[in-house]
């Protein structure tokens, strides 16, 4: 997507070790007008895949994933990282390792959110690993759901997650394939 890469080329920093900052519009202040636009993009590529909730990790999932369950008139549900005491005691969880925290991370989702008969539709903000989204896959799996789909603001292909999450015979889309990122360079996978 045009716009998103052209975002990322101008306020993007690549801080090294594979760590992207783009909080400047998509994870601490968010351009909302981008996030619509990514939106409605993932709405039209999953518009046929029979998805009833979109999936995603709290938080930096949260504005793309809301915008493209408005454009598909469906609810989001997002795994919290931590546990409220508004949560029933019985809950679904799994740990992921988070690449820029440095840490393993709960993601927590309660059983009255997610339930064997979701066709779930993962969205996150990055696909570098996979392994949170690998998380969010486990989650969905151990309440019985459905992954139908998964789709990504920005994919570093270096990374592997892609191929990490092949097992899984579901579409895969980013809107943004980074092939490198040294130095100063970010370079798409059309460049």
């Amino acid at each position: 997507m045009d716009a998103l890469k052209a975002r990322i080329k101008k306020d993007g920093k690549n801080l090294g070790n594979g760590i992207l900052k783009v909080d400047g519009f998509i994870n601490h202040q968010v351009d909302a007008a981008l996030m619509d636009a990514c939106g409605k993009e993932f709405a039209r590529i999953f518009a046929e895949i029979g998805a009833n909730k979109v999936l995603t990790a709290e938080i930096s999932g949260i504005a793309p994933a809301l915008t493209t369950a408005m454009h598909l008139n469906l609810p989001v549900v997002y795994a919290r990282k931590h546990k409220p005491i508004t949560m029933p005691d019985q809950v679904f969880l799994t740990l992921t390792p988070s690449h820029t925290k440095g840490c393993t991370v709960e993601l927590i989702i309660s059983p009255e959110y997610l339930s064997k008969k979701d066709k779930i539709l993962i969205i996150d903000d990055f696909l570098a690993t996979g392994a949170t989204i690998q998380g969010l896959v486990r989650l969905a799996e151990t309440a019985g759901a459905k992954v139908v789909a998964i789709g990504a603001l920005i994919e570093k292909t270096f990374e592997g997650g892609r191929q990490a999450l092949s097992h899984l015979g579901v579409p895969i889309e980013s809107l943004a394939r980074i092939r490198l990122m040294q130095d100063d360079q970010i370079l798409f996978d059309d460049e």
